[in-house]
C-alpha cells in the first residue's frame, strides 16, 4: 500500500482554505454565545418575576395570578369537572378558581420546592394548604409551567391532584359574599 504525502505545492494550495476554515471556527462560538445571551436573560428574568410573585403570593402580599396575561391559555390536565382548556383570566377565575377559593375559609398559601426556568419557560413545583369553610384542611401538590412573554403568563399548564380539589368544592359550602 502507498501513502501519499502531500508536496510542498500541494500544502502552499492548501493554505488559504485552511486559515478560512481556522477563521470560521474561532468565530462561530462568538456569534453562538451572542445570540444565547437573549434567551439566558430571558431565563433569569422570567425566573426572577415569578420567584417574586410567589414570594408575595406566600406572605399575603399580592397574588401569582397577578402575573396572568387578560387573554392567558390555561390548561388543567387530568379528568375531573375542572379539568380543561381555559381562555382568558375571566373563565379561568369563573370556572376553576372561584368554585375552589370560594370555599376556602383562609387564603391557599403556597410552600415553593421549585422553581425551573429555560428562556420562555418557568416551571414551578409548589405544596400549598388553607382551611375549607367547614374547618377541614386541605392540602395539594402542583406543578405549574408557564410561558411568559414580556413579563407575563401568557400561556399556563397545571397538574395537580384534581380528586382533592373537587373534594373541597363538593364538601364545602362557599364563603357569604
Amino acid at each position: 500500500m502507498t501513502f501519499l504525502l502531500p508536496t510542498v505545492k500541494a500544502t502552499a494550495a492548501l493554505r488559504p482554505l485552511l486559515v478560512a476554515l481556522a477563521f470560521v471556527a474561532a468565530v462561530t462560538p462568538a456569534q453562538a454565545s451572542t445570540e444565547a445571551a437573549p434567551a439566558s436573560e430571558a431565563k433569569i428574568r422570567n425566573e426572577a418575576i415569578v420567584r417574586e410573585a410567589f414570594e408575595g403570593w406566600g406572605a399575603g402580599r399580592g397574588s401569582v395570578f397577578d402575573l396572568l396575561s387578560p387573554d392567558v391559555r390555561w390548561t388543567i390536565h387530568g379528568s375531573g369537572p375542572v379539568a380543561g382548556v381555559y381562555n382568558g383570566v375571566k373563565d379561568f377565575v369563573q370556572r376553576a378558581s372561584a368554585p375552589l377559593v370560594s370555599r376556602l375559609a383562609s387564603p391557599l398559601t403556597p410552600e415553593v420546592r421549585h422553581i425551573w426556568a429555560a428562556g420562555d419557560t418557568v416551571i414551578i413545583r409548589f405544596d400549598a394548604s388553607a382551611t375549607t369553610t367547614s374547618g377541614t384542611p386541605y392540602t395539594n401538590q402542583f406543578v405549574w409551567i408557564f410561558r411568559m412573554k414580556d413579563g407575563s403568563v401568557v400561556e399556563a399548564e397545571a397538574f395537580l391532584d384534581l380528586v382533592a380539589y373537587q373534594e373541597v368544592v363538593d364538601n364545602n359550602e362557599p364563603r357569604q359574599p
